[in-house]
């Protein structure tokens, strides 16, 4: 299956789950994504772990100049301080519209789970056609404990035994994956 095929698929399987799927061209714009969209919602810092300093160092310069807070790390002592958790995703999966994190790390795992909104970028080379094809990689994670991986399928959602549906109670309300060009 090709690359583009893999998108259409990744694109429809998403936003079957109420995930708004954005490409993006470069970096640049996927932390103008953010910051515009903490801004909108009313939010006043963005969670960032685990990203690389020079992309810190862009993400920060707009959030300064947007008036918003930038938490990289310890964030266990900023739950409830940020609005939004922008977060790298190690693997698309194109079948189910799922993305797969290596969280390992506790402040990522704050990130995706205690935000109000989570915005992930996934590299189009990432994105895989099914979950089989992430054997190895899943394989070569696992064979170095311990491990956590998340698998995020849209936003939080849970329902009670009358079927009532309500989001966010476990996890964000929302989720927007930005597809980055690389």
């Amino acid at each position: 299956m090709n690359h583009s095929r893999n998108m259409e698929i990744l694109k429809e399987r998403a936003e079957a789950v109420q995930v708004v799927v954005t490409e993006v061209p470069d970096p640049a714009q996927a932390w103008r994504y953010a910051v515009e969209l903490t801004q909108k919602q009313g939010g006043a810092a963005i969670a960032a772990p685990g990203w690389d300093p020079d992309s810190l160092a862009a993400l920060e310069k707009e959030c300064a100049q947007a008036g918003l807070g930038l938490y990289r790390q310890n964030l266990r002592d900023q739950i409830g301080g940020f609005h939004t958790g922008l977060t790298r995703a190690d693997w698309g999966i194109a079948a189910t519209g799922t993305l797969v994190l290596e969280s390992t790390s506790e402040d990522l795992r704050l990130a995706t789970m205690l935000c109000e909104t989570h915005v992930a970028v996934l590299p189009r080379s990432r994105l895989k056609p099914d979950s089989l094809s992430l054997e190895a990689e899943l394989a070569k994670l696992m064979g170095e404990p311990p491990r956590y991986l998340a698998f995020i399928t849209g936003a939080s959602r849970t329902a009670d035994i009358e079927r009532v549906l309500t989001l966010g109670v476990h996890g964000p309300l929302e989720l927007h994956l930005l597809i980055l060009e690389d």
